[in-house]
């Protein structure tokens, strides 16, 4: 089985971690993991792969700063792999040079090109849509664009989180790379113009506060939904919005990923390998579809019903390579209009 522990109680994650070091004889048993995502939606892809294979998976757990810890660990840290929810912070990781290439013709022949790094510097293990979620009963469309989340009509009835959240940021990457700088600009005042209030919380907030009736209409990842419609008390979240799967005007629909590094100083390397090459094949990506409700890397293999249900998305044909390298002008463009201040700032 594998463990899972949070640095929120930092005494056990330090115990942890020099249990780790100190452990070489237990090396060829075991892969240490540094993930963002969040224990319940990896655990149980975890404690199959130990299931059928035998080695035990330990877990650093955070929303943020891992790869920052992983370079202040140096050559001392334990770090095997990395896990993260989006191609931008994996990119990062590996500008802070705590990684090294993960190549090998499993994933080459599993994962498509444009899920993985050119140059082998990280590999995604399962994709999702950023979609819009919208008022069943008072947003009358159909099909809407990411352009139109600018138009004036929906002054003061839109809702999303923090322009600075990983989501948001590699949205706003896409943008420019359709629009342009200045486009991208107006765009993005014109969506912050539109804001019912600051942006706050997360994506499954944005559909809450569309079901009280504070907004009408916002962004979200896909899989929240099949998330929320299992929780007793987030379905009639659900309930009352609709899924539009939209796309850029002269494009597609924004796909980003949940993705793997694996780290510089890897004292499991060939465990670390393996559990990427497990987590990119049938049984593993068939169970991410089932139970994170994303969809799978791999070509040809089932998304979950309900998922399917929204239609299947055109990706956008915006490389995630070029998604990662305009990160950092995403993030100052969102302070450069003053996003998260909402309307009124």
């Amino acid at each position: 089985m594998s463990k899972v522990f949070s640095t929120r109680v930092p005494v056990m994650a330090a115990f942890s971690l020099a249990m780790l070091a100190s452990a070489p004889a237990l090396q060829a048993q075991e892969v240490n993991l540094y993930t963002h995502r969040e224990p319940g939606l990896i655990k149980p892809l975890l404690d199959k792969f130990t299931a059928e294979t035998g080695v035990k998976v330990n877990v650093i757990f955070a929303k943020s700063g891992l790869a920052e810890r992983i370079q202040s660990e140096g050559e001392r840290s334990p770090a095997d792999l990395l896990l993260s929810v989006d191609v931008s912070t994996l990119a990062y990781a590996v500008g802070l040079g705590i990684t090294q290439p993960i190549v090998t013709p499993v994933l080459e022949k599993a994962v498509p090109a444009g899920l993985r790094a050119s140059d082998g510097s990280w590999v995604g293990v399962s994709a999702r849509a950023r979609v819009i979620y919208a008022s069943k009963t008072r947003v009358p469309d159909a099909n809407l664009t990411y352009e139109s989340l600018a138009n004036p009509r929906f002054k003061g009835r839109l809702c999303i989180r923090s322009g600075q959240h990983e989501y948001n940021t590699s949205l706003i990457a896409a943008a420019l790379a359709h629009l342009g700088p200045q486009g991208a600009e107006t765009w993005l005042a014109g969506i912050k113009a539109n804001l019912a209030k600051k942006p706050s919380g997360g994506d499954r907030d944005v559909a809450k506060d569309i079901a009280a009736g504070a907004c009408d209409i916002g962004v979200g990842n896909m899989y929240y939904v099949g998330l929320m419609n299992q929780d007793p008390n987030q379905k009639t979240w659900v309930e009352a919005i609709k899924v539009i799967m939209p796309t850029f005007k002269d494009g597609g629909t924004h796909v980003n990923i949940s993705g793997l590094v694996l780290a510089k100083h890897a004292k499991h390397k060939a465990e670390a390998i393996r559990l990427t090459e497990w987590l990119v094949g049938k049984s593993a990506q068939e169970l991410y579809a089932a139970i994170n409700f994303e969809y799978p890397v791999v070509p040809g293999l089932t998304t979950d019903p309900y998922i399917a249900s929204f239609g299947a998305p055109k990706p956008d044909t915006v490389p995630l390579d070029t998604i990662a390298k305009n990160r950092k002008a995403a993030s100052e463009l969102v302070e450069k209009v003053g996003f998260d201040l909402g309307p009124q700032g």
